[in-house]
């Protein structure tokens, strides 16, 4: 089984928190029995989430090794200069190492996002831009640290696209049912890449 998420802000990526409070988590939102997530979000993250009941499958989603795209939309704090735009095309490097390169448009008009609760931070003085970043790798807190390496803070982050998988209308907090890999579905042993 495969299924798309749309994790809302605030929301852990497991299902259990033995924090005091606790903290919000996947178990209230209904999703099938015994499935976990493939791969992350931080908790001030949102959008897509794939969560299955297949261990291979959810080490090829993650594994960079396939070089599956992870598609976000980004707010950041600034206006992106070209040079910055460049920078983060080309790879930035991190305290863990350079980044591979990104592909990265700027969004203009902004995407049109449900709202977010609570509102993402918004300075009148100090203007705000929305990207679309392309990743194939998966560190922690990535596409954050690499727009703050180039002078721009994020303030709102949203993954809309695992591979061929999108979030497309899913509300935050929904679920759907995904169609597995065909190699899955027919229980192959030598399974494609996704790229």
């Amino acid at each position: 089984m495969l299924v798309a998420f749309n994790k809302p802000y605030g929301v852990l990526c497991q299902f259990t928190d033995r924090s005091t409070p606790p903290r919000p988590t996947l178990a209230g939102f209904g999703l099938p029995p015994d499935v976990y997530a493939a791969g992350r979000l931080d908790h001030d993250s949102e959008g897509l989430l794939l969560l299955t009941d297949d261990g291979g499958l959810a080490h090829r989603i993650t594994d960079p090794r396939h070089k599956l795209p992870k598609t976000y939309r980004v707010q950041v704090e600034g206006a992106p200069s070209e040079a910055q735009l460049q920078a983060l095309r080309e790879g930035v490097v991190l305290k863990d190492g350079p980044t591979r390169p990104a592909r990265v448009t700027l969004l203009d008009p902004p995407p049109v996002l449900w709202p977010r609760d609570p509102p993402a931070r918004h300075r009148k003085t100090v203007p705000d831009a929305w990207l679309e970043l392309v990743i194939g790798e998966g560190r922690n807190r990535q596409v954050r640290r690499m727009t703050a390496a180039v002078g721009l803070p994020t303030l709102r982050l949203v993954r809309v696209a695992i591979g061929d998988w999108t979030l497309d209308t899913l509300s935050p907090g929904a679920w759907r049912a995904l169609d597995l890999p065909s190699a899955t579905r027919a229980g192959a042993r030598n399974r494609p890449r996704f790229c």
